[in-house]
């Protein structure tokens, strides 16, 4: 089933509910970088993200590279952001959360 997409209010106000998150240049994405102490914490993320992503059947376009995670959302089915987007970034941005 294809998501309904969202207008520019509602990724408006999506996006004023995340710290990080930018609307990309294209208009149909949202991007943010992650940035950990290593490596290993940035896949230890990742491996989190993988599994929130298959729960929600929406699997990120993501770049590792070191301590850095680059991260863009878009909803290819129903070509733009959806609220799906929305929710698995408010799940990264909780998986990027260190509890010591």
């Amino acid at each position: 089933m294809r998501d309904a997409r969202l207008d520019s209010g509602a990724i408006s106000a999506k996006l004023s509910g995340l710290d990080g998150w930018a609307l990309g240049d294209d208009g149909i994405s949202i991007s943010r970088t992650f940035r950990f102490a290593d490596f290993v914490e940035a896949f230890g993320f990742m491996t989190r993200c993988a599994l929130v992503a298959e729960k929600l059947d929406h699997h990120p376009e993501w770049r590792n590279v070191y301590s850095r995670v680059e991260v863009r959302l878009t909803t290819h089915d129903s070509g733009g952001l959806t609220d799906r987007d929305f929710t698995l970034a408010a799940a990264m941005d909780k998986a990027a959360v260190r509890v010591d």
